[in-house]
């Protein structure tokens, strides 16, 4: 019997081995088989078609314990990288807190303080990203903490922090102080990364809009930016982990946001939509089941 799982196991601890290499030693093997087998006399037609079937078969199960295997690999090093690098950054945050505490604002060096701290979040927040992907591959759910939450004054506190580091180029449309019943820091987290997307990736200088309005029996918030569209080929992709399109092969990033924003939408009861075309821009649209409208 061919110990196909052990075998795909340990080809998986090795740093420079493929699925296609994989694959290939089997070729070999029954390859090598035919040619032992039939050395004396050839195989019957029966004979051989059961032989090519329990190949097929060790082949699929070595395959799938391989990719199992590589999962293993991968969340245990994610997991271990996020850990250990929140311990520095940690360090690294208070003693800038602590040092734009002495310093007299107005100051340069408390101007360059600033810059930094908000450079720590953001790779806390990519450390987060990283953390919140792998229990999702894992089968487990993020902490939601369910609340009535004000959407309105939430996309303005967003657009309110937003514009000390984008400046005054968001807009916000609101028509009702429209409520659901949601986590808000992690709505908060999805408006601020669709926000943040449109700054990095629309045009220059252009006004970015939120709007949020009650349609029917949900609540909408679009958030548009002008600029190139996104064509369809890298829409469909997304919404995908790890996966960049060719205009965000330059920023800073995992490849998780939009992946991790679909998410936490969904785990709202909701769904998360983009449209693009040329000459409109694009928007992204989020859309809530309404809990109660004022």
């Amino acid at each position: 019997m061919l110990k196909n799982s052990k075998n795909g196991h340990e080809r998986a601890g090795f740093a420079d081995y493929s699925m296609t290499q994989l694959i290939f030693e089997y070729h070999i093997l029954r390859q090598v088989i035919f040619q032992i087998l039939e050395e004396e006399a050839t195989l019957e037609v029966r004979e051989r078609d059961i032989i090519i079937d329990s190949i097929e078969q060790a082949v699929n199960d070595a395959a799938t314990q391989f990719s199992q295997t590589l999962r293993d690999i991968q969340e245990l090093f994610m997991v271990t990288l996020t850990h250990d690098l929140r311990g520095p950054l940690n360090v690294i945050k208070m003693g800038t807190h602590l040092t734009l505490r002495r310093l007299e604002q107005g100051d340069t060096h408390a101007n360059i303080a600033a810059k930094m701290l908000k450079a720590i979040d953001r790779l806390n927040s990519m450390i987060q990203n990283l953390l919140d992907a792998s229990r999702l591959r894992a089968g487990q759910s993020l902490n939601f903490e369910f609340e009535e939450c004000n959407l309105d004054s939430l996309v303005r506190d967003v657009v309110e922090d937003l514009s000390f580091a984008y400046g005054d180029r968001f807009v916000v449309f609101s028509y009702a102080a429209i409520k659901s019943n949601c986590s808000r820091k992690q709505i908060q987290r999805v408006i601020e990364n669709l926000a943040i997307n449109a700054v990095k990736y629309g045009a220059a200088n252009t006004p970015i809009t939120l709007t949020l309005e009650q349609i029917e029996t949900q609540i909408s918030l679009t958030i548009h930016n002008q600029g190139n569209p996104i064509s369809s080929d890298t829409q469909s992709i997304l919404f995908q982990q790890f996966r960049r399109t060719t205009s965000a092969e330059d920023q800073t990033g995992w490849g998780l946001g939009l992946f991790l924003a679909k998410s936490i939408i969904e785990a709202h009861q909701g769904k998360i939509e983009v449209e693009s075309t040329e000459g409109k821009g694009t928007s992204f649209i989020i859309k809530l089941p309404m809990s109660g409208v004022v």
